[in-house]
């Protein structure tokens, strides 16, 4: 059902690189990860953590743990994927990285998160495809 899965994570000069890397690799345990140094406004450093997971056997394992988070934050992924999707059937989700670095999944839609760029696989490749796929999952376990 998943193509690729792409994240990217930016830390804060007053973030632990290693403890967020930790939360990262709660949601994605398999993630290799791609570093590189920007700077930010203020002349702070920035770190962008990022990289693709396109193995079935993990994209797998991903949409099984997503599916296995608690059935109110389901419903609210499931109501929500219509602006969380875009027209070639990428769905966009995020997570707190507070609460991945306690090994938890919360799904948030703004703020300081872990960002996943989810394909899904869709034929053809659109929106309403990639909405109605995700969304029969969703609603298979609640």
């Amino acid at each position: 059902m998943i193509h690729n899965i792409r994240y990217r994570l930016f830390v804060y000069e007053d973030e632990n690189e290693k403890e967020l890397i930790g939360g990262l690799k709660n949601i994605l345990p398999t993630a290799k990860i791609e570093r590189e140094v920007a700077e930010g406004m203020m002349e702070d450093e920035i770190i962008i953590l990022s990289g693709k997971i396109d193995k079935k056997k993990e994209t797998k394992e991903f949409l099984n743990n997503l599916l296995a988070i608690d059935n109110l934050s389901l419903e609210k992924l499931d109501n929500d994927l219509q602006k969380k999707t875009d027209k070639n059937g990428n769905v966009f989700i995020r997570f707190s990285k507070a609460s991945a670095c306690e090994e938890k999944w919360e799904i948030c839609d703004s703020g300081d998160s872990i960002h996943l760029k989810i394909k899904i696989m869709a034929y053809p490749a659109k929106k309403e495809v990639a909405i109605k796929l995700l969304s029969e999952a969703i609603n298979e376990v609640l």
